[in-house]
């Protein structure tokens, strides 16, 4: 499966981005989907991830209640909805994807990767 991520972009603190990533290839409804970041200098950290019926999402503690991953089967896409956006969440998403059932927070799960997409969020 190939991702491919957009919506990034520059705003202010407290403001909202929606980020979207559409796949390719067939079974798109079959894989775990998620998200990933990558800050300047850090390693990449998770976001949050969603399960193949769309009824179990899990988040980094640090983005609870702030954002929100859903998926829309029906034209392989994930989306990854953010409110309340804080500089320290300034990073390069990365959206991702597994065959496996469970989810996971472990980067080692993800077999596909998207090229990323740059969220900036001013201070």
């Amino acid at each position: 499966v190939q991702l491919q991520a957009s919506g990034g972009g520059l705003v202010q603190t407290g403001g909202s981005l929606r980020l979207s990533c559409t796949a390719s290839g067939r079974s798109f409804g079959e894989y775990l989907m998620g998200w990933f970041r990558q800050a300047p200098g850090e390693e990449s950290e998770f976001v949050t991830t969603i399960t193949w019926s769309g009824t179990t999402t899990n988040y980094a503690d640090s983005v609870k209640g702030r954002l929100t991953i859903s998926r829309d089967d029906a034209k392989n896409t994930v989306y990854l909805q953010m409110n309340s956006l804080k500089p320290e969440d300034t990073a390069v998403y990365y959206c991702v994807a597994s065959q496996r059932v469970a989810p996971s927070r472990g980067i080692q799960a993800y077999d596909y990767w998207g090229q990323g997409t740059q969220v900036t969020v001013s201070s």
